[in-house]
């Protein structure tokens, strides 16, 4: 099973520095095969024999914290799911979005319907969101560091862990694990 395991808050303002080759060790040394890392922020793509996430999810986080001293949170999707993901994207039928400005929030958990349906979020005049079972999709037309629809708001309103990813990375992982 192909999978991508996205590290929450890693290589952010000088905290929990991590070097993508000492990553892809410790994700070899669970015994994942054709381990693989983009961009500096924590994305590793893996192969592992089916497992459930949750399990996936507590034994890369206890190497994280074995391996660099630190703890961190950890959301895992299969490639099936990001094509999922990539295809449903409520946002992409807008006329009035710029892919350049688009984000995807993971979420560990689904939200309840009735919290996520309701979430009482005051957010820019242009700003947009779509909550989708497991994945917040974002419009930010000031850009992400700039948004009040952050890891944060959405954690705390919808009781998850969560990390987010630019259109375009999202994109490049789903295009790294489609390689062999």
């Amino acid at each position: 099973m192909r999978c991508i395991a996205l590290l929450r808050g890693i290589n952010v303002s000088g905290q929990k520095i991590v070097k993508m080759t000492d990553l892809k060790r410790a994700f070899e040394s669970l015994s994942f095969d054709n381990v693989r890392t983009y961009g500096q922020s924590g994305n590793v793509i893996f192969d592992c024999k089916r497992v459930e996430t949750a399990e996936l999810v507590t034994r890369v986080e206890e190497k994280i914290s074995e391996t660099f001293g630190f703890s961190t949170n950890i959301i895992i999707r299969t490639q099936q799911d990001l094509e999922k993901i990539i295809d449903n994207n409520p946002l992409m039928r807008r006329a009035d979005v710029t892919l350049d400005k688009l984000y995807i929030t993971f979420l560990r958990d689904t939200p309840e319907e009735t919290v996520a349906s309701n979430l009482d979020i005051t957010s820019d005049d242009d700003e947009k969101f779509a909550v989708v079972g497991k994945e917040v999709y974002l419009y930010c037309p000031n850009g992400y560091a700039r948004t009040k629809l952050n890891n944060a708001t959405f954690e705390t309103k919808l009781k998850t862990v969560a990390t987010t990813r630019n259109w375009k990375t999202i994109n490049k992982l789903l295009v790294i694990s489609k390689l062999s």
